[in-house]
């Protein structure tokens, strides 16, 4: 496959973010000294700056919080256009996971449109990106 996106260089921090999608898990660091999830992933809370923080699966589930309709092909293999959003994920409010929206004709995006996640494989990495509810 060739590679659409520009992918991230994992490390101990993020690692569980970008390949919790082979199990269809979205990961999000979780801190057990105050409750709060942070993302993106960090050594410490942003809340609290507790160190005891670790990845949780979450729902996968959220609502289009912003987004912008992209007209500009980054890599020649990229489809334009296409839609990047700000979803905030339902485990708490202000929770933001920045993504692609697909699975819609971007000219019926709207902001509140309920979504959840999906995975895309690009060789080690699991692309979270964010699809209509109960599209397939």
């Amino acid at each position: 496959m060739v590679a659409r996106y520009r992918l991230p260089i994992l490390s101990h921090d993020n690692r569980t973010f970008w390949t919790g999608g082979e199990q269809g898990a979205l990961m999000i660091h979780h801190c057990d000294e105050c409750g709060r999830y942070t993302h993106p992933p960090m050594p410490a809370c942003e809340a609290c700056s507790s160190r005891s923080v670790a990845a949780r699966q979450v729902s996968g589930r959220g609502v289009l919080h912003s987004f912008t309709i992209n007209y500009q092909p980054w890599f020649p293999e990229n489809e334009v256009p296409f839609a990047f959003g700000v979803v905030e994920l339902e485990e708490q409010t202000r929770l933001f996971v920045f993504t692609n929206i697909v699975g819609i004709d971007c000219s019926d995006i709207e902001i509140g449109l309920p979504v959840e996640v999906c995975f895309e494989r690009c060789e080690d990495v699991w692309l979270p990106l964010f699809k209509p509810v109960g599209v397939a």
